[in-house]
């Protein structure tokens, strides 16, 4: 969002936001990212927040999003867990961040290779590391196109389940979240899933936008 400081973001739509992130995102994957003065920042945020999208995206180390947008302090309201997951804490801390601090979109950002949809597909349960691969497992049922090798070691198979999951964690955000549906509904914001590309630095946003 450093790049538009004109936008009103109070009056900035869904698909402005996306625009932003895409535009970002872009100068991410080509070494372009934009001078940003961090101590100003810290100065114009240090008493209000106002972030203009918000984020459940993994918490793999290579993928922090505000890196991946090339955005700045205040510009993203950012839930990270492991496989993206859309639990019942993310999804209050989405409620929060779209209508009590503005958040015009969300965005559920899966990644390739990701570890715990290896996970998913393994059926790996170890400690509470069972209570990440339940939320995902869906995405592992609903995958009916591969018949064989289907667990982590085939990387076309942990890839179409880690799109699928994408979609899950949208639909359970939608299913549970009356907060979410109706502002969704009522165009106040939309919701997306993208896949971030560990090897290239690209974000390919998916076609299942809730409200744009």
């Amino acid at each position: 969002m450093y790049k538009h400081p004109l936008l009103d973001r109070d009056k900035m739509s869904p698909q402005e936001a996306l625009d932003v992130l895409i535009e970002g995102n872009h100068r991410f994957a080509n070494n372009l990212s934009a001078n940003k003065d961090m101590q100003n920042l810290v100065m114009m945020t240090k008493d209000k927040q106002h972030p203009f999208a918000s984020f459940l995206s993994c918490s793999d180390s290579r993928a922090p999003v505000e890196l991946l947008f090339d955005q700045a302090l205040g510009d993203i309201f950012s839930v990270r867990l492991a496989g993206n997951i859309a639990s019942d804490k993310a999804i209050g801390s989405l409620e929060f961040s779209s209508k009590y601090l503005g958040s015009k979109l969300i965005v559920v950002l899966g990644h390739t290779s990701c570890g715990a949809v290896k996970a998913a597909c393994d059926d790996f349960k170890d400690g509470h590391i069972g209570e990440i691969t339940n939320l995902i497992k869906p995405a592992v049922r609903l995958e009916k196109s591969i018949l064989e090798n289907r667990n982590s070691s085939n990387a076309e198979f942990v890839q179409k389940v880690c799109e699928l999951s994408v979609q899950v964690q949208i639909d359970e955000i939608m299913h549970t979240s009356d907060i979410l549906q109706d502002m969704v509904s009522s165009k106040k914001i939309a919701i997306v899933g993208g896949i971030y590309d560990l090897a290239t630095g690209d974000v390919r946003f998916m076609s299942n936008a809730q409200g744009l």
